[in-house]
């Protein structure tokens, strides 16, 4: 049984999805803002997500997994501007800079990313719905949802609507009925992007745009899980909820999920403190893997620092796991047939069992990476002191685990198809150079092996090349 921590309810609830069959789960996540390069915070989130899709999929659910691009937005017009170049240009290099990084750190692609500017037709109609039922009103070109029609906002941030309207912020568009009503659509000003509709041309507002994709993938009905960062629980999740509820007559969404916030050396990430790292920049000094690593070593609604020390611990545990998937693919190759005993296959499901518990547990990472440790604590046994009588199958059944439970939490383990064509090449022509002798030209290709960030370690099975 699964359980999740749901922010609605603020408690573990058992999992149970909404299709009669129990099978079928729909999974919306909010996607980027695409103005700028990917950082560590987006880079946990979709992990986080992307861990949970696949447990999910794992324990035999089909999941449909939705993520959204917000290519129009006021961030995107302002720096678009700055840069003097169409927002559809800013917006698409950094959607592109987006799969480069989430590719890097294997995240499985999601099986639709709407954009904004491709619903906004959708939109329109969402918003159309929202006013005939009551719940919004036009002013002057804009249309605004109207808070207080809503019963029960603030039901997921748990915040009362008195003490919301006694700390709403000066200089509101004096215009509105309520300080608290937030904008479904917005009247255009001169020079920014804009589409016709029934109120004058304007644009989007940011929450309703999550809402209408959402429900435009899902049928417009009810779905499973929605997840974000914690940042967005307010005011974001708040009003799609309202907005969405208003138009549906029914609940929008029956589990939400939030990650943590991240920090750099306990501070608040951010551009002015001069702490703010792009996954990019993350990349040159540490490989993808050891990062996700580190994103999955703490529990996804934990706050997570980032830190050098704490990278250099990752790299040095995920390498770990290397090591002992290298060993055991060689002690494979050399041990006999045989039957699997059945004290290995008995702790084959003791750990089996234990990571599922833990990952059932609201996706209990840490603990699930605990049990991979002691399966490489064990295949390390193996290898330095192999007991009586130890077989093929009784490694084998063991590294099987490992790779089971590493793919699960996303961890890619390297195989002889992740080497480049270049390195590969330089690998053969070296070892050409050792038959020939030719100890100065194997010793330069080696050098040139290890400039495009690879080992090359001669061993009494083959030669063995590793990312560095």
């Amino acid at each position: 049984m699964i359980k999740v921590h749901n922010t609605l309810t603020g408690t573990k609830e058992e999992f149970i999805p909404l299709d009669k069959a129990g099978r079928n789960v729909n999974m919306y996540v909010c996607g980027i803002t695409p103005y700028d390069e990917v950082h560590l915070g987006h880079g946990r989130c979709y992990v986080v997500f992307d861990v949970v899709r696949r447990y999910l999929k794992y324990r035999g659910y089909n999941v449909k997994y939705i993520q959204n691009f917000t290519d129009i937005d006021d961030k995107i017009i302002k720096r678009s501007n700055e840069l003097k170049i169409p927002h559809t240009e800013l917006s698409r290099k950094f959607i592109d800079d987006y799969f480069t990084q989430m590719r890097k750190l294997n995240i499985l692609d999601a099986d639709s990313y709407p954009l904004v500017t491709g619903t906004v037709e959708d939109i329109k109609k969402f918003i159309q719905k929202i006013i005939d039922n009551g719940y919004a009103y036009i002013i002057d070109g804009d249309v605004y949802f109207s808070v207080r029609k809503f019963n029960g906002y603030g039901k997921l941030s748990k915040r009362n609507i008195e003490d919301l309207k006694s700390g709403a912020r000066v200089g509101v568009d004096e215009r509105k009925e309520d300080p608290l009503d937030f904008a479904l659509w917005k009247k255009a000003k001169p020079g920014e992007p804009f589409w016709d509709s029934p109120w004058g041309k304007g644009r989007p507002g940011w929450h309703i745009e999550c809402s209408a994709m959402s429900l435009n993938e899902f049928g417009f009905d009810t779905f499973d899980i929605h997840g974000g960062g914690l940042d967005l629980v307010f005011p974001h999740h708040e009003n799609e909820i309202a907005q969405s509820e208003a138009a549906l007559g029914k609940g929008f969404v029956n589990y939400w999920l939030h990650n943590g916030f991240v920090t750099i050396n306990k501070e608040k990430m951010s551009k002015s403190l001069g702490n703010f790292f792009t996954l990019r920049e993350i990349f040159e000094k540490y490989d993808p893997m050891t990062v996700r690593y580190f994103l999955v070593g703490q529990q996804y609604r934990s706050p997570l620092d980032f830190s050098d020390d704490k990278l250099e611990q990752a790299k040095n545990a995920w390498k770990r796991i290397l090591n002992a998937v290298e060993k055991s693919s060689e002690l494979i190759k050399i041990l006999p047939s045989g039957e699997l005993s059945e004290n290995v296959k008995k702790q084959a499901e003791t750990f089996a069992k234990n990571f599922t518990e833990a990952m059932d547990d609201d996706f209990n990472t840490p603990v699930a990476l605990a049990n991979i440790h002691f399966l490489v604590n064990n295949l390390f046994l193996f290898h330095k002191n192999p007991p009586a009588g130890l077989n093929k199958p009784d490694v084998q059944t063991f590294l099987s685990k490992l790779l089971e439970f590493c793919d699960i939490l996303g961890l890619k383990i390297q195989n002889d198809t992740d080497i480049p064509a270049a390195v590969s090449l330089l690998s053969e022509k070296r070892h050409q150079a050792r038959k020939e002798k030719n100890w100065q030209l194997a010793d330069d290709l080696r050098k040139e092996i290890e400039n495009l960030g690879y080992t090359i370690e001669d061993t009494g099975t083959g030669t063995k090349i590793k990312k560095k």
